[in-house]
């Protein structure tokens, strides 16, 4: 089995939009439920969970030989297993925790025999979790993308908001600094803001992250982009009630939409800076230790 390519869009979708083509809950549950029922035939879930022999009986898998305790266990919620008896009373909770949950146990068997006694079927080995992952996530490419606002299975297994278009290559490179406390931050901030059910208050959390991030960089900023530039970022934050809390502070906006908005402003302000200051090289503190340029 290969990668599910990307469906090419056709005429409905070119006539009125990609926006037209919206999956809904009720979707989820059914998309959710076929891929499982079809990579469960397949052996895919044979290594975590195990096979049933005419011969030997239920053979567990390394989750042990009851799943829905190991279920219980590691989600810490009732009635979510079986799948294929439970999926259709899923929330949005639910589907996504499965997804993560099925992605961590998922492994594409290597080869198989048939176990022709009674009609056995099939048995699996030499799995290969890597590969079993990465044709999960493939499956999960459009129907992600088309649900609610948009959202993506990462490489880390988490179900993630969509960054706005073009943001894509700003979440997935690595900024040019070996400075451990920008990295920590900017990845702390990212996951907070984009995971699954984040608040408002969360988003905050991980904005005012990154205003301190540009805090911490502050000193070698004025290199990178005129004075006023530089203090024009920090009083957004801290006009906007994210930093330092004031009465005269602007508290009354939309901040779902705002937030979004600067968040994304500062991460790339403060990738922009870090490349600039790499470029010029050797011009970092030794609290900022940007990468010099091999050039």
């Amino acid at each position: 089995m290969t990668d599910i390519p990307r469906p090419r869009a056709y005429y409905s979708a070119r006539k009125n939009g990609p926006q037209e083509a919206r999956f809904d809950l009720d979707d989820m549950r059914e998309i959710l439920f076929s891929a499982y029922a079809y990579l469960e035939g397949a052996g895919y879930f044979v290594d975590a969970f195990g096979y049933d022999c005419v011969d030997e009986g239920y053979v567990p898998g390394f989750v042990g030989g009851n799943i829905d305790v190991f279920v219980r266990m590691t989600l810490l919620k009732k009635d979510l297993w079986p799948l294929r008896e439970k999926y259709q009373s899923y929330s949005e909770d639910d589907c996504f925790t499965m997804i993560e949950f099925l992605y961590d146990h998922v492994s594409k068997p290597g080869s198989k025999n048939f176990h022709d006694w009674n009609n056995c079927g099939y048995h699996y080995s030499e799995f290969d979790r890597d590969l079993g992952r990465k044709e999960f996530r493939s499956r999960f490419l459009v129907p992600l993308e088309r649900y609610g606002e948009g959202w993506e299975l990462t490489e880390a297994g988490e179900v993630m908001s969509l960054p706005p278009s073009g943001m894509t290559t700003l979440l997935t490179a690595r900024p040019p600094t070996n400075d451990k406390t920008v990295l920590d931050r900017m990845m702390d901030a990212t996951s907070r803001f984009r995971r699954h059910g984040s608040t408002i208050k969360e988003r905050e959390v991980a904005v005012r992250d990154l205003a301190d991030v540009l805090e911490w960089i502050k000193p070698h900023i004025n290199m990178a982009l005129m004075n006023k530039d530089s203090s024009d970022l920090y009083n957004i934050a801290n006009q906007f009630g994210i930093r330092h809390l004031n009465q005269n502070q602007k508290l009354e906006y939309d901040k779902a939409v705002w937030l979004s908005w600067i968040f994304y402003h500062y991460l790339n302000t403060i990738n922009a800076c870090l490349h600039i200051m790499k470029r010029q090289g050797g011009n970092a503190s030794p609290g900022i230790a940007a990468t010099k340029s091999r050039e």
